[in-house]
């Protein structure tokens, strides 16, 4: 018989599995008893929800809940009037796709606007009922399959070895397609008539553009210079033209779910060179949300990212701030793309890459500049913006100039900015001390999130994202330091590390609310760090342990060093006596060997 659980019980295990126990941006979320639906800011209904997921974004779906003791029946009319009530409740306060759970602990009855859909018995975390009804669950496996098809095109039938140019050439056909090319109406045509329909529409769409932002046409000259060593193979174009069209259709959304794709897109090229000539490092997909809201952005800040290479921190950030706002379609939306993103790159190639992924994303690149971090002109630059929040993943090594860069830009914002930068675990305790002072003098560091050591194992780098408090001296200031040692990711054969059981959400949300609240209370990783003694995440000691083993191995290479015995030869011998010495394997007497020794004794 199953053991019976009370409501309370019932409620507060819908809580965890359902991950409402976690603060989240731009949703109110939760369980309760007392909390009503005024109160969650559905005025004049004192109605009073078991649990609730009410995204700010109406368009989002909406969860409710209905908990009830095990015993209660949830097929019975009753219960289920309830949760439809408070269902309609929530749909007629303007959200248009609501999902009603009513659970007893063992049972699940679920509901998608009041009407019946399935579900499992067993309560899923949120994401669940969100994918099952956004049914807009991106198929990854037919997204790597098209982008290795591309790849493998363009590098083999197309001769194009370089491989940025290859990424390139991709992204702006793609952009070309999202503003109107039709690229499927020049199949057949060869590869001048495809090549200049690409750059016509591009040209077209970057017009009012450049007036803003001449370096914008940067774009448009390096498409111009990527030449195919290969242009009369009729069918690798239309294979290339087909395979634009079917990414296409995956990011050609204006509910603004494309950065997942186009993460997927990204990642699969730089698969084939993780780091550039100009020492950038390319986020994963995970880490940039995880950064976004450690940094706590939302739709009222302005990013900067200044050495934002193909654009991963912008591009997550315009289109979390865009959600927040009720979509792509909204004034606030435009405003966003227009004037609350900044990005700096130095490599001409990585630039023109970061324009056109942020216009396949629905733009926000005219306030992009080509120029060098390390520069007077680019501090100057960032000075005249109005910077609140500032992610960045510089390159590593000293000779690009990794910790002058975080330097200008800590410089360079207002005081009190928040600004992360992920970098080499021990980073600040090479460089020289009055460096170090120099910065600390200044600017603080108050958190140290180490990073999963697998994360960059391609280049043998461990990192931690350093937060800084811009303009405000350290001060002897401890720091607070935790350690994500996993973060859920598998290897995926010839795909790289990839989230396939869908671990991160819940791993993402434990760590944010465990750095909100400066405390661990699951791996009990947090430190405190004295920035006098450490400028980094310490991990822990490995106790020393020595067994009896241990001891009488030690011991025993002791004896036949002072008898001079040589150890290899007495190893050999006593295997051979034990497996082969008919009188050791027959009456188990001890069998006298005798071991060369170098003297008499």
């Amino acid at each position: 018989m199953a053991k019976f659980l009370t409501e309370d019980v019932v409620r507060d295990n819908c809580k965890e599995y359902l991950g409402f126990n976690f603060s989240e941006p731009n949703v109110k979320q939760g369980t309760g008893q007392l909390t009503t639906f005024n109160k969650l800011g559905i005025k004049g209904d004192n109605n009073k929800p078991d649990g609730w997921y009410l995204p700010d974004n109406q368009n989002d779906v909406a969860i409710i809940l209905e908990t009830k003791n095990s015993n209660e029946d949830v097929g019975a009319k009753k219960w289920i009037d309830e949760i439809k009530k408070n269902c309609s409740i929530v749909m007629n306060a303007g959200w248009t796709k609501v999902v009603g759970l009513l659970h007893n602990g063992y049972k699940t009855q679920g509901f998608l606007n009041n009407q019946p859909i399935d579900v499992p018995d067993e309560i899923q975390s949120k994401r669940y009922y969100i994918e099952l009804v956004d049914n807009r669950i991106i198929d990854k496996e037919k997204i790597y399959t098209i982008t290795a098809r591309i790849n493998n095109c363009l590098h083999v039938d197309f001769g194009v070895k370089n491989l940025y140019h290859r990424m390139i050439f991709t992204a702006c056909a793609l952009v070309a397609e999202r503003y109107g090319a039709k690229l499927e109406n020049v199949k057949d045509m060869g590869y001048n008539v495809f090549r200049n329909r690409v750059f016509d529409v591009l040209s077209k769409s970057l017009e009012k553009d450049k007036q803003q932002n001449s370096k914008i046409s940067i774009v448009l000259d390096v498409y111009s210079e990527i030449k195919m060593n290969i242009q009369e193979n009729q069918n690798a174009i239309n294979n290339f033209i087909d395979c634009i069209c079917e990414i296409y259709d995956c990011i050609n959304s204006n509910e603004w779910r494309g950065e997942d794709v186009m993460g997927i897109f990204f990642n699969e090229f730089n698969r084939y060179k993780p780091k550039s000539e100009a020492g950038q490092v390319f986020t994963p997909d995970h880490i940039t949300s995880f950064m976004y809201r450690l940094l706590d952005v939302n739709e009222n800040d302005y990013v900067g990212d200044f050495c934002c290479g193909s654009g991963a921190f912008l591009v997550k950030s315009m289109s979390k701030m865009m959600k927040a706002t009720g979509g792509y379609n909204t004034n606030k939306a435009k405003e966003i793309r227009q004037k609350h993103l900044f990005g700096i790159e130095f490599d001409r190639e990585i630039f023109a890459l970061a324009c056109a992924n942020m216009m396949i994303h629905k733009d926000g690149k005219t306030n992009f500049e080509q120029m060098d971090t390390r520069t007077d002109e680019a501090c100057e630059w960032i000075r005249s913006k109005p910077i609140t929040k500032v992610l960045m993943n510089p390159p590593y090594e000293n000779k690009y100039g990794c910790i002058k860069i975080v330097e200008n830009v800590l410089d360079s914002v207002k005081p009190g900015t928040d600004c992360a930068f992920i970098l080499p675990d021990k980073k600040l305790e090479k460089v020289s001390k009055s460096v170090v002072k120099r910065i600390l003098s200044n600017h603080r560091i108050t958190k140290i999130v180490k990073l999963p050591e697998p994360l960059f194992f391609k280049i043998g780098v461990t990192t931690s994202i350093f937060v800084f408090k811009a303009g405000e001296p350290q001060n002897g200031n401890e720091i607070f330091g935790c350690y994500i040692e996993e973060d859920g990711l598998e290897t995926v054969k010839n795909q790289g590390r990839h989230d396939v059981r869908n671990k991160w959400q819940s791993i993402e949300d434990y760590w944010i609310d465990c750095v909100g609240k400066l405390r661990d209370t699951k791996y009990h990783t947090e430190q405190w760090i004295d920035p006098n003694e450490h400028l980094s995440y310490q991990m822990p000691e490995i106790p020393f342990e020595i067994t009896e083993e241990d001891f009488r191995k030690t011991a025993m290479d002791y004896l036949c060093f002072k008898k001079r015995i040589d150890t290899k030869e007495l190893s050999e011998k006593l295997l051979h006596m034990t497996l082969y010495s008919s009188q050791v394997l027959s009456n188990g007497e001890c069998v006298n060997i005798k071991i060369g020794v170098n003297d008499e004794n």
